[in-house]
């Protein structure tokens, strides 16, 4: 209705519905939907290769001889809709079929010498016909004979060079390391132990943030070493592991000042792992934030022990070490030794003077209540100075009978 009231005020907008506009369309939507040339109907692409005879397969193969010099034919490779093809293998995956033992081998070759020799003079790759995960184990291990390890990178395709196998070339080698990590595939059914076993004799790693991070551990270790930082580890967020004597080969190049800012502020490598946090600060790494909870419970923790064997008076010099047991110790002594095994080596002195002078574990929400803890404790604020006598509780003090003191302390 709407539409007649507008033509009988504005009759020149007749045109716009006349029958040369919908030709215009007719015309714009059959070009749009025109297939392109030499595009086979529908039906080629969803034929099954397996119907046809041996010498249209004979064709197709010689054709991809003729264009490329080889038969090392992608995997993902689809016959292309030209006329170098035979026109009844337009669309399909060409390597899928013919490098399938089940499938092309069983039917056209197995009880067929003169066809095998035919294939053969073509350059026709016979170890495509293994299995693909006997095809995966090669490449992997060529993978590590030249770098090294087998942390393969997820984009990583092996490369037409003559240090791999023809049969392993353009094989998707990271994807497929990837899938096995994520999805387990190819690790289930009756094989599983054995390849889980081909996996394990070449270092397969199924989780690889745990070797970056013992890396990025030892490269904190050795900035520590060779810097020699005695306390807290300060590293430049510019810092590069130098090409240098005392730094071990495998870590040079290594951006462990990127790597450390990351930590701090990203949490890289150690969110939700307590663990991995652990092990950074007993290194002298401290975490900021939320992650300096784990350090300041570590340290409250030996801070009640030293201040309960010494009157409730906790004044730790500087050098001090959590001890543990005496190497001789027997079972009795270990058992009541009064300093649980997880704050062994802690450096309480080092990090009860930083408390003092630089704030540590003082800042933010929990700074008051943290105070009143050491206040509690007997913290001495501004310790004497001068030389410190010696006192029980110092690492060269702790004698085996000392284990007893243990029953005196509800630690």
């Amino acid at each position: 209705m709407m539409r007649r009231f507008l033509l009988l005020l504005l009759p020149d907008l007749a045109t716009a519905f006349s029958e040369p506009t919908r030709q215009n369309c007719n015309h714009r939507r059959s070009a749009l939907f025109q297939e392109p040339p030499n595009v086979q109907p529908q039906w080629w692409t969803t034929r099954d290769p397996s119907t046809l005879p041996y010498e249209s397969t004979l064709r197709v193969l010689q054709s991809f001889y003729n264009i490329h010099g080889d038969l090392v034919i992608p995997r993902n490779f689809v016959v292309p809709a030209s006329n170098e093809y035979p026109v009844e293998w337009h669309g399909v995956r060409l390597s899928a079929y013919v490098y399938t033992r089940h499938r092309f081998w069983s039917k056209h070759i197995a009880e067929r010498k003169d066809r095998a020799a035919q294939l053969g003079k073509l350059g026709f790759l016979w170890e495509r016909l293994q299995p693909e995960w006997n095809l995966f184990i090669e490449a992997l291990s060529v993978y590590k004979a030249i770098h090294g390890d087998v942390l393969v990178p997820a984009k990583f395709v092996v490369p037409r060079s003559g240090e791999w196998s023809k049969a392993c070339w353009e094989l998707p080698l990271g994807s497929t390391v990837q899938r096995i990590r994520i999805r387990h595939d190819y690790l289930t059914g009756d094989n599983s132990y054995e390849r889980r076993l081909q996996l394990d004799r070449l270092g397969f790693v199924y989780d690889v943030s745990e070797v970056k991070f013992d890396k990025f551990l030892t490269a904190v270790k050795y900035f520590r070493a060779i810097k020699r930082q005695r306390s807290t580890v300060r590293i430049p967020s510019k810092f590069v592991v130098p090409r240098e004597k005392g730094w071990p080969e495998e870590l040079w190049d290594y951006p462990l000042g990127a790597r450390s800012l990351a930590v701090r502020q990203k949490q890289l490598y150690v969110k939700g792992r307590p663990d991995r946090q652990r092990d950074l600060e007993e290194v002298g790494f401290m975490l900021q934030d939320g992650n300096a909870k784990l350090g300041w419970l570590a340290v409250v923790q030996a801070a009640a022990i030293y201040s309960q064997m010494h009157n409730k008076v906790l004044n730790v010099p500087l050098n001090f070490v959590v001890p543990g047991p005496p190497l001789d110790a027997d079972v009795n002594c270990y058992e009541n030794w009064p300093w649980p095994r997880r704050l062994w080596g802690l450096k309480l002195g080092q990090r009860l003077k930083d408390v003092r002078q630089k704030g540590a574990y003082l800042k933010g929400s929990d700074a008051g209540i943290r105070r009143a803890q050491l206040n509690q404790l007997g913290f001495v604020w501004t310790p004497k100075r001068g030389r410190r006598k010696r006192f029980v509780g110092e690492i060269e003090d702790f004698e085996p009978e000392s284990c007893l003191l243990k029953d005196d302390f509800d630690v």
